[in-house]
């Protein structure tokens, strides 16, 4: 089978992008030809498909969205502007490819602002079968994420898209917020994605009900878990430390996880990960004190497999409706118990007081207790969380498992 994978990047900064990675991999392996559809971002390594990779802008932060917008005289700037909504020269070399390739499905992943919906029009014109996998909530939301303002938002569920600009729900600048609302108003209007994707893999019951909540088609979402590799051996553990590894970004909730951890200076904990909150998150761990807490930049997956190995145990924070957490995922596949917020899809992956805790994301207080809890546990009681954790994913998160319905998926929509 020739399958197609669409998405923005193809590095390894992101949970979308490591899914991708693997995925293809895999997917080679059981002998498909698979092929890829991506911007030139710097830094991107070479593949075979990158002849027909797009322009990449830096629309990476939506402060970057006003500044790439921004740059050059007045047409470049109304190019940038129209390309963020309908890349014309994304959409030319897909039809390109589509040609050469001729691929037998087409799976998207994320597609927005870098890529935009223009290539959705090329598979409709060509009655491609495409299934998408909701990574994010893009589909219902214009910043993706279903938080703004410090907090998970709504606001747009009833279609007024405007609440984008009046909640800076991209940026404090005034262009990205009218950029995003102006882009997702197009999108809901021409149902681009309604239109073009037959399937839509929801990696958690979450995202499958909330979307459904928003009024997307219930009949195409599908429930497919995210699966994750199983190390061989469990953590050898010894390392001492708690470990945080992701975008140090508002929705993750770090600032309240270290006002709790601060609290328990006997239990170090390690950082991993860069975004736009780090140079306020280290100040804030000088301000309280806090010389437990240490910051690591981004680590790649082999970098970090072993930081994890070494580690007590692995902690998520996240404040806004977190989907299908590949961090979460590898810590129990690692056999290490999980403090996690008890928001969105981790309650589907973590059990209170089996494999970890649950904790209130708003409340320092909770993550203090829950790292006094965990600070006295036994080695014994660890290693039960642990075992019982990984055993979660042996038993129902696995590659083998995840392909066999990706597979099915795909003669699904071929049909």
């Amino acid at each position: 089978m020739r399958i197609l994978h669409v998405n923005k990047f193809f590095d390894f900064h992101g949970g979308a992008e490591v899914y991708l990675h693997e995925l293809m991999e895999r997917q080679h392996q059981q002998g498909h030809e698979v092929h890829v559809f991506a911007t030139k971002k710097p830094g991107t390594r070479p593949h075979p498909d990158d002849s027909w990779s797009p322009t990449y802008h830096a629309y990476d932060s939506f402060d970057g969205v006003a500044q790439e917008v921004g740059k050059g005289s007045l047409l470049t700037t109304a190019t940038k502007a129209l390309s963020f909504i309908w890349n014309r020269e994304a959409r030319r070399r897909f039809a390109t490819m589509l040609e050469v390739v001729r691929p037998d499905v087409i799976h998207l992943h994320n597609l927005y602002h870098h890529l935009s919906t223009s290539l959705l029009a090329e598979i409709r014109a060509r009655k491609l079968p495409c299934v998408q996998t909701l990574h994010d909530y893009k589909l219902a939301c214009p910043n993706y994420k279903m938080f703004t303002e410090g907090s998970p938002c709504e606001r747009c569920q009833t279609g007024d898209y405007t609440q984008a600009i009046r909640h800076h729900c991209f940026s404090a600048k005034f262009a990205p917020n009218l950029l995003g609302a102006f882009e997702m108003q197009f999108t809901k209007m021409t149902a681009a994605y309604e239109k073009t994707v037959r399937v839509f893999l929801c990696p958690s019951t979450f995202m499958q009900e909330k979307m459904i909540a928003w009024g997307e088609p219930a009949g195409k979402l599908m429930r497919v878990p995210n699966p994750t590799t199983v190390p061989a051996q469990p953590a050898t553990r010894g390392g001492g430390y708690v470990l945080y590894a992701g975008r140090l970004s508002q929705e993750k909730g770090l600032d309240v996880f270290l006002r709790g951890a601060a609290r328990v200076p006997d239990v170090p904990i390690w950082i991993v990960g860069k975004g736009p909150e780090e140079m306020r998150l280290k100040r804030l761990v000088a301000e309280l004190g806090a010389s437990h807490v240490h910051f690591l930049p981004f680590k790649s997956p082999t970098e970090l497999a072993e930081i994890r190995t070494k580690a007590e145990a692995v902690v998520l924070p996240t404040r806004m409706y977190e989907n299908a957490s590949g961090t979460l995922l590898e810590g129990l596949a690692a056999g290490l118990p999980c403090l996690a917020s008890n928001v969105g899809g981790n309650p589907e992956l973590v059990e209170d007081g089996k494999s970890g805790w649950l904790v209130d994301p708003d409340d320092p207080e909770a993550w203090m207790r829950a790292l006094i809890a965990f600070r006295q546990a036994s080695a014994a009681r660890r290693e039960e969380m642990g075992r019982y954790g990984r055993a979660f994913v042996q038993n129902s998160r696995t590659w083998q498992v995840h392909l066999e319905k990706i597979q099915e998926i795909y003669q699904l929509a071929m049909k």
